[in-house]
């Protein structure tokens, strides 16, 4: 019988050889920063001003993911080249009036950096040096452990603020970090939390004063997971992580079929259409 990993695998590389293929190494370093360390990596977001999780974006990261493991690499810290802001989460307009093509192969390139990253035999540390709402909550919430910069960055599911409903596989990420009753609420008002906040419900583990403490404590907590024998350490990970990945491995495309089909809907077009309108007066 096949585990629920190698499930997962072989519905993830296909998708894998895709991006591969629409993504040059020239690309990828122009988005994402890979710093190769002793046994370990620092993958910096570098796409400017705030990392929005375009599908490009996605595919960078995906693909950096693919090299390090390619080159054996045992850890990584997740953090942003970008000052005060770790990822602004998804690119809406990715989401807004998008081609069937392009909003298919936005989601689907979504679905694989979570299996990749969720699902990693890497030490996964995020070190989260500014604001980390929805997706880029998201990507934190996939690493083993979570060290934000004290201040007034804010992190958090907040969807609903948007008209939008987050799909079952954030719920279980929420839900295994925070808890049901935490994520419940959370979920339904669209909560960003403080980084005091943060720690006091889980979604967070450290708080650190500036960068240069960041930075110390995240290679300090990364050596500490290292410490652990690599494959004992992995599978009691997968012991709470595999129920949520072996859903989403299973179900790939009934969600994409349900995101898009939600995406495309009046009532959410109008809703980012205003979102993105309100941003442009700000700028």
């Amino acid at each position: 019988m096949m585990s629920v990993t190698s499930i997962a695998r072989n519905k993830v590389l296909p998708f894998l050889r895709k991006s591969t293929k629409m993504q040059s190494t020239a690309s990828l370093s122009s988005l994402v920063k890979l710093e190769e360390k002793q046994g370990y990596a620092v993958v910096s977001m570098q796409k400017t001003p705030v990392n929005s999780l375009s599908l490009e974006m996605i595919q960078a990261l995906s693909q950096s993911l693919i090299e390090l493991e390619k080159n054996k690499c045992k850890g990584i810290i997740l953090t942003s080249a970008c000052p005060g802001i770790f990822s602004a989460g998804l690119d809406i307009r990715e989401m807004y009036q998008p081609t069937d093509d392009r909003l298919n192969q936005f989601w689907s390139s979504l679905q694989t950096l979570w299996l990749q990253l969720y699902g990693s035999k890497m030490a996964t540390v995020a070190l989260i040096n500014g604001h980390a709402p929805a997706g880029g909550c998201l990507l934190a919430m996939c690493c083993d452990s979570r060290i934000m910069l004290n201040g007034k960055s804010k992190i958090g599911l907040n969807e609903t603020k948007l008209g939008i409903v987050a799909p079952s596989w954030f719920k279980d990420t929420f839900v295994n970090t925070i808890g049901v009753r935490q994520s419940e609420r959370a979920l339904q008002l669209g909560s960003l939390f403080s980084p005091e906040e943060a720690l006091k419900i889980g979604l967070v583990d450290k708080l650190v004063p500036d960068m240069e403490t960041a930075t110390a404590v995240a290679e300090a907590e990364l050596k500490e997971f290292l410490q652990i024998p690599g494959m004992a350490r992995y599978l009691s990970k997968m012991k709470i992580r595999e129920a949520a990945i072996k859903d989403l491995s299973e179900t790939r495309e009934a969600d994409l079929n349900q995101f898009v089909n939600f995406a495309k809907t009046d009532a959410v077009q109008k809703g980012l259409g205003l979102y993105l309108q309100s941003l442009a007066k700000k700028n």
